[in-house]
């Protein structure tokens, strides 16, 4: 994954209140495909990119990309590091007593297991999750044994290897990584419905930020451009508006 990088100019915006300078700088992983990755020529991309950089458009603001960690993410955010997160975050009461949100541009979606074989131990063997997510709380909440991960590929890699008996994430996510797998790994169990839907995740202080954002979603939503990217990404079965 892309450690934090912020240019001498980002830097210097400090962290007084984007939306009076109209530059907002958007936090994201750049490692958890479709919603946001980075592509072949070494650009961001995904669902998230194309979906921020619409919704800056209609707010009239300028934006810029910053790539963090993870586990680092919300920290960045509350340290002024940049303004708003597009990060695959679901809306969780837990967050929500630290962070603000939009509105959801996903709705709810099914976590699910993904193991090399249908009959894995789901109850009381070892989960491998990202850490800091709603699907490791869930796990730490049963009988399983939870295996944290800095990013999303290293908990893949601990299933093929062994040291898990399966990963625990957005179902999303982990459909193309069964899909190109050969045949190798498998869904198990049911899927889980976790969270109230991903949303922009803003410091608790910029109302302002969060209501422009809200409102450019849900002119998505109204004329459907919004659909229209999940489609894109998601596939043409994947819960829409």
């Amino acid at each position: 994954m892309k450690k934090l990088m912020l240019s001498a100019a980002i830097l210097a915006l400090g962290t007084g209140t984007a939306f009076a300078q109209n530059v907002v700088r958007l936090g994201t992983e750049g490692a958890y495909p479709p919603y946001n990755f980075i592509n072949d020529n070494n650009q961001l991309d995904g669902f998230e990119r194309e979906l921020g950089d619409e919704l800056c458009a209609r707010a009239e603001l300028t934006c810029e990309w910053v790539i963090t960690d993870w586990d680092s993410i919300i920290p960045n955010l509350t340290a002024g590091n940049f303004d708003a997160i597009m990060a695959g975050m679901s809306i969780t009461p837990e967050r929500q007593q630290v962070i603000t949100f939009t509105q959801n541009y996903t709705p709810p979606a099914s976590s699910a297991y993904v193991a090399l074989s249908e009959d894995a131990d789901l109850e009381g063997g070892v989960i491998a999750v990202q850490v800091s997510t709603q699907q490791a709380g869930y796990i730490a909440s049963t009988g399983a044994t939870l295996l944290e991960f800095a990013t999303p590929d290293e908990t893949i890699a601990a299933v093929r290897n062994g040291e898990a008996d399966a990963v625990f994430a957005d179902r999303d996510f982990l459909v193309p990584i069964v899909n190109e797998s050969g045949g190798q790994l498998m869904f198990a169990g049911e899927d889980i419905q976790l969270g109230d839907g991903v949303g922009m995740g803003l410091r608790q202080t910029d109302t302002e930020l969060r209501d422009t954002f809200d409102a450019a979603i849900g002119s998505m939503k109204e004329d459907g451009s919004l659909n229209a990217l999940i489609t894109k990404w998601f596939g043409p079965d994947s819960p829409t508006y």
